[in-house]
């Protein structure tokens, strides 16, 4: 069975920094980023992107659909 790796990408210019992407990554994947977009609020992150096995639980949960999920067989 071929090993699945994702990836995220944020539109940071949408993304309102309410976090709920980070408690639904299993994986521990998504972080808060220290920069801040022009509305001012914090975005997430790939911190560790060599653990992502895009699962897309946190793009079915972002309210601002600021989050995209890619799956690349390995």
């Amino acid at each position: 069975m071929a090993k699945v790796k994702g990836a995220i990408v944020v539109d940071t210019e949408i993304c309102k920094g309410c976090e709920i992407c980070m408690p639904v990554c299993l994986d521990n994947v998504i972080s808060m980023s220290k920069e801040v977009n022009r509305k001012g609020y914090h975005y997430p992150y790939m911190s560790d992107p060599e653990a992502c096995n895009g699962c897309t639980n946190c793009a079915l949960v972002c309210p601002d659909r600021a989050i995209t999920v890619y799956r690349v067989k390995v």
